[in-house]
């Protein structure tokens, strides 16, 4: 049992939590389920509910109070069977701080006079407070301004980094909930807490980056309730009666790095054992209004992995250079030890140019940690409150010799559970396959951003877009992007406009004042209908209906009653390759026939979306929409000779995917895009847009084998060119590295960039061969589709009903295909040369000379 897309129930932010389950192994179906609530006031029990409904379920009983707790199972019946299942495992969910009156805490922070154009010195804050009895329950809510690290009686709460993440603030400020009852001690107590300048007021940004873009102070917010053994409580909110004193962090900043001073670190601080008041003074308290603190829907940024240097280099001159390997996202720790006053530098980079670290693509982001060691013996240390993006390090002042077991990069991303696996027998398409998981685990760091490096990282609304397909089969990232869409929804503008990037923060002069761009506004229609499709979540669908309406709305208005988009900002298909280093937006595809196809597609989706809300004058009106602008399309970019007006890749890719081609005109664009790709020796010849689609497009054109040349290519540009200079991670540019090892001139210049990855999404599907037909896989067809001489492919996916999976190989008469299908489900194998077939859930083995022979 969980409840709705959390990894567990503690502090759940709804009153009323859906509730999914996964059924008994060899179930096969559910006919009918019964639940029982176990609260304070007795046990409830809903009695059998004839329903096929496990996924989301509505909350069945009366609706959770503020820190309530409720103990909740599932018991299910198959068909035809007059017993039920033995009850599931006991799931506990308890409530958050549901009503804004529940919060007494107060903004907390420095109480000193501050510079707030300059580099501030980050606080610590902390209280002591006594406990006289027996304590059976304590939980901390907790969030900043800025980020935070509590600690309890010299104890580390939780584990999450960057908390508490990225949203629009003035809006909504996640709060997090601890159990903190192992924590607490009877009599002296003590809560600290770190905290770091974060998105909230550090420099963030392009061109040197803004300064307190939210506010000025940095402040914690905390509550600690502790319930005593008589059933009575103390509550212990961030007030008046805390004290603040500047830490041994120097200074912090998410693009700039941490400098932390370890002779200035009492490690007693947040203990009642310390000893010496030290700088200590009164905090200055501040305002918050508790009606934006929102729980999370999704987990935290953690540290999900740790690698070990497979290099170290000395130099001449006390330099250590570390090459871990993998491209990542995360910090070092280093465990060290020296004189006191030794100065560590610890800097990153994700290339070498001459041996060296290429830090030009990093612009203006540091990406440089500091350690003064205190001479007080062995020290381990990370930093507390930035992440950079690197293969590389080079560390200079390491006292003695540097050993591979002194550092670990440690990897940080959204904790997000892992869905979805493929591999086949190409082993450079793995490594392309692994650079995308790698990609997205290093730009899932609360928001999916574009890099994860240099001074930008922000979550551009055009690269998730064409991303949400792979992501949301390879991880469970429902939760965390239902979030950032929700952030989209408040900052889109009055006439329906979609920011370039969400949360918005100044860009001028290309990006502010903001204008409505094809591909990147789209998101607000595609990415909930994509996650819907993906997850099975209806109300998801239905909370971002108004803000995709809007968006849709403002499309038409502006191409007017020519149904043409065709004025205004536009980026086009962004990086095509054909695209001067210095104009990205300088492609070969008019950008105005990109604007009308995203017109048309947004339009049918938002009518799709209508539908399934029930909303049926909605679907008809924008269905009609969405034919007119098609309609508006072929008229203005299709010649009589069938030829589109860009006679390009991703016009023809846009026209197809899109299904804006009369059935007469489809076969005819399918046969071009073929032989263009051809004639280009199968080399990309398309960017953000048509990446995402070329395949397809070829697929469903009968250019399958077109598509694999495509995707086997390793002449630059093309997938697997990155792999063969030894990429990692997917980059930003097709040519981010010149196959002369020279960088990219362009100023845009990230070798980890998510967005050309998209190309997985068909991997899955087709390569792989698993696609979904019904919300939440509950329907799936299984359609390998061999070719580009891979012998076999293996995908699986962990759906909210378990694991479809399909692992495909070659014979000598045909294709053998092992399936296994959740309970609860329903797939169709459509082999290759084969009449299609209906599988229920279990495990199967298909042979393709034994289908045709029986269809035979």
């Amino acid at each position: 049992m969980t409840f709705e897309h959390l990894p567990d129930g503690l502090g759940i932010g709804v009153p009323a939590p859906r509730l999914t389950w996964t059924l008994p192994p060899g179930c096969g179906a559910q006919e009918a389920y019964e639940l029982e609530l176990d609260r304070a006031g007795g046990v409830d029990r809903t009695g059998r509910v004839t329903s096929r409904d496990q996924v989301l379920v509505a909350w069945p009983g009366e609706p959770l109070a503020s820190r309530e707790r409720v103990t909740v199972r599932v018991r299910v019946w198959a068909p035809g069977g007059d017993e039920p299942s033995a009850w599931s495992e006991p799931s506990v969910v308890e409530a958050g701080l549901l009503d804004p009156a529940d919060w007494r805490a107060v903004p907390v922070g420095a109480g000193w006079v501050e510079d707030p154009q300059a580099e501030r010195r980050p606080t610590r804050v902390r209280k002591d407070f006594h406990l006289h009895r027996p304590v059976v329950r304590a939980r901390l809510y907790v969030t900043a301004h800025g980020l935070y690290e509590v600690e309890l009686n010299g104890r580390r709460v939780g584990d999450e980094a960057l908390a508490p993440g990225w949203t629009v603030y003035p809006h909504r400020l996640r709060y997090r909930t601890h159990d903190v009852t192992v924590h607490l001690t009877g009599g002296a107590n003590t809560i600290g807490a770190w905290l770091g300048d974060g998105w909230y007021r550090g420099r963030y940004g392009f061109d040197g980056g803004t300064r307190n873009i939210y506010g000025t102070d940095q402040s914690l917010i905390a509550q600690l309730e502790v319930t005593y053994d008589d059933g009575t409580t103390l509550v212990v909110p961030t007030d008046g009666t805390w004290t603040a004193a500047p830490g041994p962090i120097l200074t912090s900043g998410l693009y700039e790095g941490e400098t932390f001073d370890a002779r200035l670190h009492d490690p007693q601080w947040s203990t009642a054992d310390r000893t010496g008041a030290g700088e200590w003074t009164a905090v200055r308290t501040g305002r918050r209004d508790p009606a934006t603190l929102v729980a999370p829907s999704g987990p935290p940024v953690r540290c999900t992995e740790e690698i070990a240097p497979v290099a170290i280099t000395p130099a001449d001159d006390g330099r250590h250079l570390l090459d871990f390997g993998q491209n990542l996202v995360g910090r070092l720790r280093v465990t060290v030890d020296g004189p006191a006053g030794t100065t560590l530098t610890l800097r990153h980079a994700e290339v070498l140019q001459d041996g060296e670290l290429a830090t030009r693509p990093l612009r203006e982001a540091h990406a440089t940690d500091t350690l003064i060691l205190s001479g007080q013996g062995p020290l381990a240390w990370e930093p507390r409150f930035t992440l950079h993006g690197f293969r590389y390090a080079e560390i200079t002042g390491w006292p003695g010799e540097l050993t591979p077991d002194a550092v670990t990069a440690r990897v940080y991303h959204t904790d997000m559970r892992r869905t979805g696996w493929f591999e086949c027998s190409d082993p450079w398409v793995n490594r392309l396959h692994d650079n995308v998981v790698w990609s997205m685990r290093g730009n899932f760091v609360d928001i999916p951003t574009d890099c994860p490096q240099r001074d930008e990282r922000l979550g551009w609304t055009g690269d998730i877009q064409v991303f949400a397909p792979t992501a949301s089969y390879l991880y469970d990232c429902v939760g965390m992007l239902d979030s950032w869409l929700t952030d989209v929804g408040l900052e889109q503008l009055p006439d329906g406009t979609i920011p370039w990037y969400v949360p918005v923060i100044p860009g001028e002069p290309m990006w502010t004042p903001i204008h409505p761009g094809a591909a990147w506004g789209d998101v607000a229609t595609l990415t909930p209908w994509t996650l819907y499709r993906r997850f099975g979540d209806l109300d998801l669908l239905r909370r971002h209906y108004p803000m995709a309406k809007a968006w849709v709305d403002l499309v038409e208005r502006l191409a007017g009653p020519s149904r043409l988009w065709d004025t205004g900002f536009q980026l086009g298909d962004w990086l095509d390759p054909a695209a001067p280093p210095d104009d990205p937006a300088a492609g070969r595809t008019d950008r105005y026939l990109v604007a009308t196809a995203y017109f048309a597609h947004s339009a049918r989706h938002l009518a799709l979306t209508a539908a399934e809300l029930g909303e049926a004058r909605d679907a008809e009106r924008y269905g009609t929409l969405a034919e007119e602008a098609a309609d508006a399309f072929r008229r203005r970019h299709v010649t009589a000779s069938g030829r589109m007006t860009s006679d390009s890749p991703t016009a023809y890719a846009l026209a197809l995917a899109f299904d804006l081609l009369t059935p007469q005109q489809r076969q005819a664009a399918g046969d071009r895009l073929a032989r263009l790709v051809l004639d280009d020796d199968a080399r990309i010849a398309t960017g953000f847009v048509g990446t995402p689609l070329i395949c397809d497009a070829l697929t469903d054109t009968g250019h399958l084998d077109v598509a694999y040349r495509l995707l086997t290519q390793t002449e630059c540009p093309s997938w697997l060119y990155p792999v063969t200079m030894g990429a990692t991670t997917v980059w930003e540019r097709w040519d981010s590295m010149r196959p002369d090892g020279t960088l990219n001139p362009g100023g845009m210049t990230s070798f980890n960039h998510y967005a050309l990855g998209a190309v997985a999404d068909w991997l899955h599907r087709v390569v792989g061969g698993i696609t979904a037909t019904a919300p939440g896989y509950r329907e799936v067809v299984l359609r390998p589709g061999p070719g580009g001489g891979i012998t076999w492919a293996r995908t699986r996916h962990d759906t909210p009903y378990g694991t479809v999976a399909l692992a495909w190989e070659r014979t000598g008469s045909g294709l053998t295909a092992h399936v296994e299908v959740p309970d609860g489900c329903r797939a169709t194998a459509e082999l290759p040369g084969c009449t299609p077939v209906v599988l229920g859930p279990g495990t199967h083995v298909l042979h393709t000379e034994e289908l045709a022979s029986k269809a035979a």
